[in-house]
């Protein structure tokens, strides 16, 4: 394995560590920076595959204590099985649609023109949302009712887009139904485990004749580096999102978007 190859996986790992729970769109990242570097990893989705098992396992290291509490607690009535009926309902729409869209969604939309559209689609939107939000009326996870989380779910449900992101269309929706910033992102956080983890199985077993675990270096350094910069995002963002809010984050999808669709147009 050369160091080129190890070194492009680490940029890979690191992006997907710094994006998956930012609503700046992983997906989209990976497909323009696999694009500019040329990157090549192992045959089929292997090394896509481990890269996100890195940044899920970062959030259930962050989150372990309420996972815990939810596993043993939901089976009695209470808050905890509150919270997962809530996580039920909004993982439902991504799930449904996924399964039946999902070979046609890799198709036809997995290219990087699409991507730089959502991009600046989706900056623009959460510029607007931003501003316009309504007055947050829930101030904590547990007060998002059924309603609203499937309303939560729905939003998931578009990130399937690539260049949308999962975690952006989840805090946006949410924002607009009144959800205060630092619950919106922890309630996106926490919903991201059953959904990517369901993703990463469904992709696991649609690839499964082509899966390659030959190139272990490569795989090997993506997964620590996504583990690592995905805990490392995740905990300062929950500590800053209340101050800086999301406009920040939408400019920046905006000017890549823009950057994008000029390198594309002059290659």
């Amino acid at each position: 394995m050369d160091i080129g190859s190890l070194f492009s996986a680490l940029l890979m790992g690191i992006v997907e560590g710094l994006t998956e729970f930012l609503p700046i769109s992983s997906t989209g990242h990976l497909i323009l920076l696999g694009e500019l570097i040329g990157f090549e990893g192992p045959p089929g989705k292997t090394f896509e595959i481990s890269i996100q098992l890195g940044a899920i396992l970062a959030v259930v290291v962050i989150y372990r204590r309420l996972i815990l509490d939810l596993l043993v607690n939901m089976w009695r009535p209470g808050l905890q099985r509150f919270y997962v009926i809530n996580l039920i309902l909004a993982f439902l729409p991504a799930a449904v649609l996924g399964a039946t869209l999902h070979k046609t969604i890799t198709t036809v939309l997995f290219n990087p023109w699409v991507v730089c559209v959502a991009l600046i689609a989706g900056g623009a939107a959460i510029i607007l949302i931003e501003r316009n939000r309504p007055a947050p009326s829930i101030h904590s996870v547990p007060e998002i009712g059924p309603l609203a989380a499937l309303l939560v779910g729905f939003g998931q449900a578009l990130a399937m887009i690539p260049g949308t992101s999962r975690s952006g269309a989840t805090i946006i929706t949410a924002l607009l139904i009144g959800v205060e910033r630092k619950a919106a992102a922890e309630f996106s956080f926490v919903l991201a485990i059953p959904t990517m983890l369901a993703a990463t199985v469904y992709s696991l077993w649609k690839a499964r004749a082509e899966l390659d675990f030959s190139a272990f270096g490569q795989i090997g350094v993506g997964f620590v580096a996504a583990f690592i910069v995905a805990f490392l995002t995740v905990r300062t963002l929950l500590a800053v999102i209340g101050r800086i809010g999301f406009t920040p984050f939408g400019w920046y999808r905006i000017g890549l978007g823009v950057v994008m669709l000029l390198v594309l147009a002059l290659r």
